[in-house]
């Protein structure tokens, strides 16, 4: 190296302009607000414990959703508020029958998918056949449903299969008011069908995970049946809001399920991206171009001594 100097000089420059990048704080702190395997007993609370019910020996959460009746199932209070919200869990349907539907999602005290506020992820089969279903309502009764049907989103039909087992994710963003449903097959890890619909107003108090039909009343006899296993909510809120809810974490239960020979049509959506990267601050600037003058002003100083 001809010139060390000039080199330890850049090398100052550099560091600094690394000091000065701006820090980005989280406006919020991820948390689990609520988690359970069913390893334990969740105590959720039914109507209908005939059909609705945790089994031990499976280690899953049993539902049997009938139309007719507006039985329903819902977890233990969940301390939320506002913000951006990710709700996970399994599903495996065993059967859907035509005009019955299984509904899981984020809701108030009603449970009444009908109102607000609400967000409801559903498996139905329907003269489309057995297609997924995104909804929302908001606090002041703003209602947004899309399903998995060319007549709905636009693009090709997209059913999903019994006796799979499929994760579901629902994102709700809570600075956009984008909610995004992501439907993957389980054990392939192939995504089956992915879309998104827009809130006009945020969503808020919410307390409750829920599945069922309250606000669903149709034909006796009509049933949707299957398990739901790892439901799962995380938020991002203010830390004082935060008070977890989970269950005893102990390893899954193996099962083994029978791939569908059935082909089905797998579209895939990427949500609309809603990070906004931020410019380097003026003072980055500053910080290069006195280590360039600086640098500058040694080589000049050592070319005079020669």
């Amino acid at each position: 190296m001809k010139h060390p100097r000039i080199f330890l000089m850049l090398m100052l420059a550099a560091a600094l302009i690394v000091l000065a990048c701006p820090v980005q704080a989280d406006s919020g702190t991820q948390a689990v607000l609520y988690q359970s395997t069913f390893t334990a007993d969740p105590h959720w609370t039914t109507n209908n414990p005939s059909t609705d019910y945790w089994d031990p020996s499976a280690e899953m959460y049993h539902f049997g959703i009938q139309p007719s009746t507006g039985n329903y199932a819902y977890s233990p209070s969940i301390n939320y508020n506002s913000g951006s919200f990710t709700l996970e869990y399994d599903v495996l349907l065993d059967r859907v029958d035509p005009g019955a539907t299984f509904r899981l999602g984020f809701t108030g005290d009603d449970m009444d998918f009908n109102k607000g506020p609400n967000i409801i992820t559903a498996f139905t089969t329907s003269k489309d056949g057995q297609i997924m279903v995104l909804h929302s309502v908001t606090q002041s009764a703003i209602q947004n449903e899309v399903t998995s049907a060319i007549s709905s989103y636009g693009g090709q039909t997209v059913t999903y299969q019994l006796n799979t087992t499929y994760h579901v994710a629902v994102n709700y963003n809570n600075d956009t008011g984008i909610i995004t449903e992501t439907v993957t097959n389980k054990q392939t890890g192939q995504q089956l069908w992915s879309y998104f619909t827009t809130t006009q107003d945020p969503l808020k108090n919410m307390n409750r995970i829920y599945l069922g039909n309250v606000g669903d009343y149709g034909t006796m006899g009509l049933f949707a049946e299957g398990w739901i296993d790892n439901v799962r909510l995380t938020a991002t809120i203010p830390s004082a809001s935060i008070t977890p809810t989970t269950q005893p974490t102990t390893p899954l239960p193996t099962y083994v399920i029978t791939p569908s020979t059935k082909v089905t049509t797998h579209v895939v959506f990427t949500p609309i991206s809603t990070t906004t990267k931020k410019s380097p601050s003026s003072g980055m600037f500053a910080i290069v171009a006195l280590g360039i003058i600086g640098a500058c002003t040694v080589a000049k100083t050592m070319n005079k001594k020669r």
